[in-house]
Order: C-alpha cells, then sequence, then structure tokens
C-alpha cells in the first residue's frame, strides 16, 4: 500500500478528532437538528467530514470518495476512500464518549487500509493489509474464547425493516446463550472484536461507510468477517458478521 495513504488517513483522522472534541466538550443541543429515520445530524458530521475530504483532496484529487453525509464524488480512481465522520452520532449528541472516526480506503475493490479513531477514549486503531492490526501501536488479535463464554455486540440500523431483523437476531442468540450488548457504534464494536474484548458482531443493513474500516481491523486481527449467508464480505454486502472466527459457525447456524 501507498504509504502516504497512511500518513494522510492518520493526520486527517486527528485533525479530525481534536475539532470534535472542542465541539462535544462545548456541545449544546441547540445544535441538533434531524435527518430521515430518525437519526441524529449534528454539525459534528458535517465539520468532520470537510477536514477529512479536504486532506484527502488536497493530497489525493484523482481519488474517489464515499462519505456518509456528502455521498460519492463518482471520481473513476482506482482508490477508495470510504469515511463515516462521526460513527455514533447519536451518542455523541447525548454526551456518550463512544463515537468514532472512522476511515477505510479500498484499492481495486479491497480493502487495504482501515482506522477508528475514538477521540475522547483516546485509542485509535489501524489496519494495513497483510500487516496486522495495532491498537495505540501496539499489535492487536482478536480473542480465543468459544461459545460457551461468548460475549455477541449487536446493532443495527435505523430503518424499521432492519430493527425487526435485528430484534429477531439478538432473541435467537440470548436463547442460545450468547450474552448479547450494543455499544451504539459499528467501528467501535468492530475495533473492540479485534482487539478480543468482544467475539462477534452482527448488523443487518450496514453501509459500507459503517464498517469498511472495522471490516480489516477484524480481519488483519485474525477474525473472520461475512455476510450473513457466510460469504465473503465486500463492499456491496448490507449484512455483516465478523467474528473471532470461533463462534462464527454457531451465530450462522442461528440466522
Amino acid at each position: 500500500m501507498n504509504s502516504k495513504i497512511k500518513k494522510i488517513a492518520e493526520q486527517a483522522a486527528m485533525k479530525s478528532g481534536r475539532e470534535l472534541k472542542k465541539i462535544y466538550n462545548n456541545f449544546s443541543r441547540a445544535t441538533v437538528s434531524f435527518k430521515s429515520h430518525h437519526e441524529i445530524l449534528t454539525k459534528a458530521d458535517l465539520a468532520s467530514e470537510k477536514i477529512i475530504i479536504n486532506e484527502i483532496k488536497k493530497n489525493f484529487p484523482e481519488h474517489q470518495i464515499l462519505a456518509e453525509e456528502s455521498g460519492d464524488n463518482k471520481k473513476q480512481s482506482d482508490y477508495l476512500w470510504i469515511i463515516d465522520p462521526v460513527d455514533g452520532t447519536t451518542n455523541f449528541s447525548m454526551h456518550n464518549p463512544l463515537w468514532a472516526v472512522s476511515i477505510g480506503v479500498a484499492h481495486k475493490g479491497k480493502l487495504v487500509f482501515g482506522l477508528v479513531h475514538a477521540p475522547i477514549l483516546g485509542e485509535t486503531f489501524v489496519a494495513e493489509l497483510g500487516c496486522g492490526a495495532r491498537m495505540n501501536g501496539k499489535k492487536i488479535k482478536v480473542s480465543n474464547i468459544k461459545k460457551d463464554r461468548a460475549i455477541n455486540t449487536f446493532c443495527h440500523s435505523g430503518e424499521q425493516k432492519d430493527i425487526r431483523q435485528a430484534t429477531k437476531y439478538h432473541r435467537h442468540q440470548k436463547l442460545h446463550g450468547f450474552d448479547c450488548r450494543q455499544i451504539g457504534s459499528a467501528s467501535i464494536e468492530l475495533a473492540y472484536v479485534a482487539c478480543g474484548r468482544v467475539e462477534s458482531i452482527m448488523i443487518p443493513g450496514a453501509h459500507a461507510w459503517d464498517v469498511a474500516a472495522g471490516v480489516l481491523l477484524v480481519s488483519e486481527a485474525g477474525g473472520r468477517v461475512t455476510n450473513f449467508e457466510n460469504k465473503k464480505w465486500n463492499l456491496e454486502s448490507r449484512d455483516i458478521l465478523a467474528s473471532n472466527g470461533l463462534v462464527h459457525k454457531n451465530i450462522i447456524n442461528l440466522l
């Protein structure tokens, strides 16, 4: 992978994180507006996305960018940057520290770099294709815990059909002895799978910007990532199951 990509991605995430911390520490509920399907859009989303996109455009003007708020710039390039400027917007708006900046980079459709930066938590997770995954510079691995002790994290999108599906899966897993949690930030949940804090996460209706960076983190940390049909996850997938690999089959059998 182009080493400059890693440098610029980290630079953009840190710069964005500093700005987000300022907004977070001086937050007013008056700055919140609502967007479709009851998702909360804050000024932080737009400020963060602008910082990241400006850094990319300044250094890689020819690269394609897919961002949650501004969409796809439709450039024809082998490189695609996939951005969620604030993953966990609702948490952010409620002064809950579980939110992150998520930046993924794909080359010819294959993820080559992923970064999840959680400024308030003081944790930055980075993965490069073929180079493993790290948290704050230290190498991380998925857990080696099997089904009988597994904790399964779990979240869903705001669309009604996905909420119903996620609720059904949640019930099935509880009935089969899984301890289910929900954080409210897909990128952090994926990062937690990657560093062994939890064993798995499943999300029906996930968008690429929700999970791209985290997918590479889990893969490079020794985990497994598929769709709900147990086929390899790709950028077009809408459902995602990421795990330490040891509990993967058990969860697939519940779907």
